[in-house]
């Protein structure tokens, strides 16, 4: 098969949902490579024994989902030269079988598109809520799109005009490379096709926790940097924890020792969001208990970002870097 399209894996201690990320990477025929965030089991060796091109990165230096997607597309571009596409996919997901060609012949076809996301879905939804919140946020629309996700296939070319992913985003380094690809006038869209089964195994509410910290904090780090910009990037989910974790509960405190019509009638604002979310998730199509567990988790979710957001911060103020947010537990 032609080695015009080759694959990149990334990963950091998935121990089993690496093997099947491989393997699936693997049966594509195309190259492989892993790329290794200072895993402390046995991903290498395992990706060695699958014949996989493995690139380990120095943790010496900070590690992040960017560095390692650039190290990897660096590593692919040096093995096969004549790579015109590449295919990221995160070490916990799966690639469907049929996905590279349906990319592959997209893009070949819509030169003006510059990358495409096809469908993700979450392995085992039914295991506990928070997998079935990850499912959901996987089931968005298809055509243009801002931004694709971890899991694409990009043009090698576009990816390299705007100089890969920003290392020093630690979160939402996806989003921020899409405002860049807009920018110079490139496409980015989401074709109705499978694309990788994704294993969040999200099994106790600490760990959700932490996975929206790391939002909190990838949403200031992308208003901070582009902030100047005419798109507003990321403007709005900068605010969001600042209005509904910050600001209406502090109105809500204050009110009540003036009125407390006044204070419950500012606190009504919260189940009516509450209702708003739920009501736009059932006109998707969603189930109740879907749009109800959805929208809870959306509110609630504002404060676990808040909490991100003040680490990044008080990061920021000390002159450190951001902070890599992990939620999974090593195997």
């Amino acid at each position: 098969m032609s080695a015009y399209i080759g694959v990149v894996v990334i990963g950091r201690n998935e121990g089993e949902r690496l093997r099947r990320s491989l393997i699936s990477a693997v049966r594509s025929e195309h190259p492989v490579i892993y790329v290794d965030s200072d895993s402390s089991d046995s991903s290498c060796s395992l990706a060695r024994k699958l014949g996989v091109h493995v690139v380990e990165l120095d943790p010496a230096q900070p590690l992040s989902a960017a560095r390692a997607r650039n190290a990897g597309a660096a590593a692919l571009i040096e093995l096969a030269q004549k790579c015109e596409f590449i295919c990221f996919i995160d070490g916990d997901c799966e690639l469907s079988s049929e996905w590279i060609a349906v990319a592959a012949q997209h893009l070949s076809t819509h030169k003006e598109i510059a990358a495409v996301a096809g469908r993700r879905r979450e392995r085992s939804p039914q295991v506990s809520i928070w997998n079935r919140i990850c499912d959901i946020e996987w089931n968005t629309s298809v055509g243009l799109i801002d931004a694709t996700g971890g899991d694409f296939v990009i043009r090698t070319a576009a990816f390299n005009a705007v100089g890969g992913f920003n290392e020093a985003f630690v979160a939402g380094e996806e989003p921020e490379l899409g405002l860049r690809l807009h920018r110079e006038g490139w496409k980015i869209e989401r074709l109705d096709a499978e694309m990788t089964i994704h294993d969040a195994e999200i099994t106790r509410f600490s760990q959700w926790w932490q996975r929206c910290r790391r939002a909190g904090q990838a949403f200031l780090q992308g208003h901070f940097v582009h902030a100047s910009g005419p798109e507003h990037f990321w403007r709005r989910e900068a605010l969001r924890p600042l209005i509904w974790a910050v600001l209406l509960p502090a109105l809500v405190l204050t009110a009540s020792i003036f009125s407390s019509d006044l204070s419950l009638a500012i606190a009504a604002l919260f189940p009516l969001q509450f209702a708003r979310i739920a009501w736009r998730e059932l006109r998707k199509g969603r189930s109740l208990f879907d749009a109800v567990i959805y929208s809870l988790a959306c509110l609630v979710g504002h404060f676990a970002e808040l909490s991100g957001q003040a680490s990044y911060l008080l990061r920021r103020l000390n002159g450190h870097s951001p902070s890599l947010v992990e939620y999974k537990e090593v195997p």
